[in-house]
């Protein structure tokens, strides 16, 4: 049945074979397509064979729908996989191998898009996927199927490293730990920021992968110096050892996947120590070796154990509260990465960032640029203002808020950099986000 599937998709699709093969389909499954409400997630993997139950957990958040495999080299190692060898129902799984750039204007990907439940990054070369789909058709209806539809989306790989609101391009191959460590400014070290996958939890991450083979920690601190070096901003860093998952549920708690104790499987969480008063490297320049010690705490690692089932979490909520994790200072002296123990962060919400009130249900894209749009979905907040300050404190903009919708900030003329953003009810501040203003 998989096969006459194919050969109907492969007869429809001639056209673009005439073109020059801009895409390859594979297709397992039923062809009717269906709409069932999909429970969304992110389902981030460190690369080597898959973990089952981190898949199996996976094809649940698409609730019986459609799965979209997207890829730039392989074929249709998936279908099977997921269609039928983990036990989880679903309509269909299909494989769309990108043959070149050219694909992603084709109407048929954009419809299989729009009609999915779960998309799943195979993995390969992410500049392959960064230089096919960013700023085309096809990133936008994928970030329209996550903020509208709900799906689940996750990868493997170079399929995670693509996930973060920073990212690792690949633009000019890959590098090394210690190329990186030497030389934070080197031409191979490509962090990119402009608007590519989007998702809330990720939206100031950068991920990496193969955590264990090759050891991957120093090239990732670079690339957080580098973003807070060029960009003033603080990103966060999630990584997964080999045969490792982070899955992500719609509330924000992260569950680890791997095969511990039988495999040393980790998950690291990872960010500036937001116990320092001023934590940026001591040098972060081209041509020199990247410093970034602070007495040996200049970062906070929290390292997860990855379980059969999921057992061991960390919340991305407040990005402190772990369980099963195990907590390590990261430091760099002259290039050299050096590891210690360390207690979980105590930095609790000041006076002038007091902790998030739920009730608010607040979102905004992050980073932005031209116009800053804040929903707010919940109706508790009946008469409120919305404020965007500098980090002096100075009121650039405010705006009255009045229950559920969406508040708008032109903030096309805006600088670069980070800037305050508060809700208050009354004289009660109930949050401070940053938001990072890009502007490219």
């Amino acid at each position: 049945m998989k096969y006459f599937f194919t050969l109907v998709l492969f007869l429809m699709m001639g056209q673009y074979s005439l073109r020059g093969q801009a895409y390859t389909s594979y297709f397992t499954g039923s062809v009717s397509d269906v709409s069932p409400a999909a429970y969304g997630g992110i389902c981030l993997m460190g690369g080597a064979s898959e973990n089952d139950n981190a898949m199996a957990w996976f094809l649940q958040q698409a609730n019986g729908g459609d799965i979209l495999v997207l890829r730039a080299s392989g074929s249709d190692g998936y279908n099977d996989y997921l269609y039928e060898d983990l036990g989880v129902t679903v309509n269909s799984v299909e494989t769309i191998k990108f043959n070149s750039a050219s694909a992603a204007s084709d109407p048929y990907i954009h419809q299989r898009i729009q009609q999915a439940e779960g998309i799943w990054f195979a993995g390969g070369d992410q500049w392959d996927y960064v230089s096919y789909w960013r700023g085309t058709a096809v990133d936008s209806l994928i970030n329209l199927a996550i903020s509208e539809r709900n799906i689940v989306i996750g990868g493997t790989s170079a399929g995670m490293a693509i996930q973060g609101g920073y990212y690792f391009s690949a633009e000019n191959g890959t590098v090394t730990s210690a190329t990186a460590l030497d030389n934070p400014y080197d031409s191979s070290v490509k962090v990119a920021h402009e608007p590519f996958i989007k998702n809330e939890f990720l939206a100031d991450v950068i991920t990496d992968t193969h955590y264990d083979n090759p050891d991957r920690r120093g090239r990732h601190t670079v690339f957080l110096a580098r973003i807070l070096t060029d960009l003033g901003l603080e990103a966060r860093g999630i990584a997964c050892d080999e045969y490792t998952a982070v899955c992500i549920n719609q509330n924000g708690l992260a569950f680890v996947y791997g095969d511990y104790p039988s495999n040393n499987d980790n998950a690291y969480f990872i960010q500036p120590n937001c116990e320092l008063d001023a934590g940026s490297p001591e040098t972060c320049s081209s041509g020199v070796p990247l410093h970034w010690n602070h007495d040996g705490k200049a970062l906070k690692v929290c390292v997860v154990k990855g379980t059969n089932v999921g057992l061991n979490t960390f919340d991305l909520n407040n990005w402190q509260t772990s369980s099963g994790g195990s907590w390590e200072h990261w430091s760099v002296f002259n290039g050299i990465l050096s590891v210690s123990d360390a207690e979980a962060p105590d930095c609790t919400p000041s006076a002038q960032a007091p902790a998030l009130d739920k009730r608010a249900a607040l979102t905004f894209s992050n980073p932005v640029s031209g116009s800053l749009n804040v929903k707010i979905s919940s109706d508790l907040i009946r008469k409120g203002e919305l404020r965007l300050r500098d980090t002096s404190g100075i009121i650039l903009m405010d705006t009255e808020v009045n229950g559920q919708g969406t508040y708008s900030f032109s903030v096309q003329h805006l600088p670069k950099g980070i800037y305050m953003l508060e809700l208050l009810e009354g004289e009660d501040v109930l949050l401070i986000e940053k938001v990072h203003i890009s502007n490219y």
